[in-house]
């Protein structure tokens, strides 16, 4: 096995089987989302498969396999030995794109070869290899005036003119090396970055003349019905004409907790059915739906320049008619053309003009690799300057992963641990989040098994069965009270409200028709949120907020726990984009982490907005920055890339200033000639475009993201 190779998922295990069918589901491995052709070809080529359907956003992989080849266990076994060599996509794993280096590898090639070709081929050479240059800056002169552009030609021309073909093909390699690298970089940092916001593509179900088809996603018409099962996401936008189904809205809402869908209700692109199945009416779809116009979004955004990489061009083009005029002022007191040429071999545009983008591109690929994609130079450098993070709530600083917190008897006779126990004993063959939550509560107890019969599921209610010969059912307060008649009095209301106020989603178990208690679970938070928010501080952030729609005394516990400064909860959507508006009037530079809908307008509205790796499409859309892991620590480490970034532009621009300057008053003085004078300015250039690039691979910690399971 080749020791880099890794598996694609970290937990593994099948939640429903047929004789010749399984499904399970996933907690993805680092980085695997970027290759989810590769995991599905692997898993198409295990002994016995027939067909594989990969769901990504429900963690579902459904197989068909021949009975007689494979079963369950040896597909289970054979998925937790699968290892796939590690992914990188297309743009990253192939950084020569197309012919873009040839610029490069000729000039390279001219500037090693010159001392070895005759003076007229060396003048041929350098001639050819500077039209692309000389023409360029002729077409300037007559849009812009004189510019850098004019005064990289001119230092080749008088170079070529001086016979100095040394200095002509070193400026010549030297542009197209800079060109090359800035515009590699912004390729494979933006590749990434589309590579996880372009929409889903595939099959989709549809009913045409009464029969079920399968057709590609592309082919997919406004007015047609599409059909949706357990396990695969919604490919439109789009009302429900018939069937019911749990529906998980986490990509959408960031609501951990799956909702309702039946008849008349609107549905979105992205979200995912859990259990039941949906016949949707096409409103939205291809480029119309909501994840669609991430890309072209992204399209839009990644050309956006900051001001620092703006007015770094700005200075070096108004830099250029003092070179020329200390050119012309050198060689009208000696005569001497050699000092004017000098003078002219080291201007300032190189480093002034490439270093700052190299930076901000570089800085911006190794966030990628890093599972941060940031939408444009211009938002590292709002970055750097926000003094005061505002955090959502759910899924931000909590997982969004529901956990048991409380257990309530009303009857004696059973304990909070029988209580659970009973739960889990009918919930164990449903695969709903409260279920699973549960389940898992009383295997850590190691709770006992009641026997009951055959379980009845009841989609977007709850199940039922039959234990003691008396029923027993679990799920929503609407389906034991409404639906079974089970009646719940005074005192036992009055605990459900205060847990209600705790912020806690209950569970009912009512049996033999009496309440027999309340299950409360609660979104954990996350292990990383108090670090992140200490880290921040050290990275001079002053203020910390947390907004949410949450009861106030379970947001000041959350306030408390992770440090922060202050929180507001019970917020509408609108009343978050109210207080992001209100703190910026007070002068706060403000970055914004949020994950669903409804913190789209404060993600609008604030200097930065993250959105967060489970995040809804339409959050994406309105964010700077997107997480590809579901790490929160990751918010720290952009703000640590955004400072450094710009340190590091600073450090670039005023070595370039000071350098090229210094190289300038000597090749004025008479001190360098121009070999000496190019060599220098030069040599200078690398190493400030070298360091750029340095700085953006330094400037983040290589380690692996914290992953919380769906």
């Amino acid at each position: 096995m080749n020791p880099s190779a890794a598996s694609p998922f970290v937990a593994l295990r099948p939640v429903h089987r047929l004789a010749d069918r399984v499904r399970f589901r996933f907690d993805p491995a680092q980085g695997s989302l970027l290759d989810q052709p590769g995991i599905t070809r692997a898993v198409e080529n295990l002994p016995g498969v027939r067909t594989v359907r990969l769901a990504w956003r429900a963690r579902s992989l459904t197989i068909a396999f021949v009975p007689n080849e494979t079963d369950v266990d040896r597909l289970t076994a054979a998925l937790r030995d699968l290892h796939l060599l590690p992914h990188l996509p297309q743009a990253l794993a192939h950084p020569v794109h197309g012919k873009a280096w040839m610029p490069v590898a000729v000039s390279a090639a001219l500037l090693l070869s010159t001392k070895q070709l005759s003076p007229p081929l060396q003048r041929a050479t350098t001639l050819a290899a500077a039209l692309p240059l000389y023409g360029e800056a002729l077409g300037d002169v007559f849009k812009e005036g004189i510019n850098s552009h004019v005064l990289e030609a001119l230092a080749v021309a008088i170079s070529t003119a001086s016979q100095d073909y040394v200095a002509a093909n070193t400026t010549v390699f030297m542009l197209a090396l800079g060109e090359y690298l800035e515009n590699s970089i912004a390729r494979r940092s933006n590749d990434l970055l589309k590579n996880l916001l372009h929409p889903d593509t595939g099959w989709v179900w549809v009913e045409q003349d009464g029969v079920e088809r399968q057709i590609e996603a592309t082919a997919v018409a406004v007015g047609a019905t599409v059909i949706v099962g357990a396990g695969a996401a919604i490919p439109v936008d789009g009302t429900v004409l018939g069937g019911e189904a749990m529906v998980n809205e986490a990509s959408m809402t960031g609501e951990a907790v799956p909702v309702s869908r039946r008849r008349g209700d609107v549905v979105l692109s992205g979200t995912v059915v859990e259990e039941g199945r949906l016949r949707i009416y096409a409103e939205h779809v291809g480029r119309k739906t909501a994840a669609a116009r991430i890309a072209d979004y992204v399209e839009q955004s990644l050309q956006a320049k900051s001001q620092t990489q703006l007015g770094a061009a700005r200075l070096a083009d108004k830099l250029v008619p003092g070179v020329l005029g200390l050119a012309g002022v050198a060689w009208l007191l000696t005569g001497d053309w050699r000092r004017a040429a000098a003078v002219l071999q080291a201007d300032y545009s190189c480093a002034l003009k490439l270093a700052t983008p190299v930076a901000f591109k570089s800085a911006m690929f190794r966030a990628g690799q890093s599972g941060i994609l940031i939408k444009g130079a211009d938002v590292l450098e709002r970055l750097a300057e926000v003094d005061t993070f505002v955090f959502d709530k759910t899924g931000t600083l909590t997982t969004g992963q529901l956990a048991v917190t409380d257990s309530i008897a009303f009857d004696p006779q059973y304990s909070a641990k029988d209580l659970i126990d009973l739960a889990a004993s009918v919930e164990e063959h449903y695969f709903h989040p409260l279920a699973l939550a549960v389940v898992q509560a009383a295997r850590q107890n190691q709770g006992r098994h009641f026997d009951h019969k055959e379980v009845e599921f009841i989609a977007a209610h709850g199940v039922a069965s039959v234990i003691e010969g008396k029923r027993v059912v679990v799920g929503s307060r609407h389906f034991v009270e409404d639906d079974e008649g089970v009646r719940i009095n005074a005192r036992q209301r009055q605990r459900i409200e205060r847990l209600f106020a705790q912020g806690k989603t209950l569970l009912y178990i009512g049996f033999g028709g009496r309440l027999l208690g309340v299950i409360a679970l609660k979104d954990q938070l996350r292990e990383a949120s108090a670090a992140t928010v200490a880290r921040l501080r050290s990275l001079g952030v002053k203020r910390m907020v947390m907004l949410t729609g949450d009861h106030p005394d379970r947001a000041a516990e959350i306030a408390a726990q992770i440090g922060l400064d202050e929180f507001h909860a019970q917020l509408l959507p609108e009343d978050k984009a109210a207080l992001v508006a209100q703190m910026k009037a007070e002068g706060a530079k403000l970055a914004f982490v949020g994950d669903g809908i409804n913190d789209a307008p404060a993600l609008a509205g604030a200097h930065v907005g993250f959105a967060m790796a489970q995040g809804a499409d339409i959050a994406r859309l309105t964010s700077d920055i997107a997480l590809l892991e579901d790490d929160i620590a990751r918010v720290a480490d952009a703000k640590q890339l955004a400072n450094r970034t710009l340190r590091l532009i600073g450090r670039n621009f005023k070595l370039t200033v000071g350098l090229n300057s210094a190289i300038l008053a000597a090749a004025a003085a008479g001190k360098l000639t121009p070999v000496a004078a190019s060599v220098a300015h030069n040599g200078s250039t690398i190493g400030i475009l070298l360091n750029a690039l340095r700085g953006g691979q330094a400037a983040l910690p290589r380690r692996r993201a914290q992953l919380s399971p769906r």
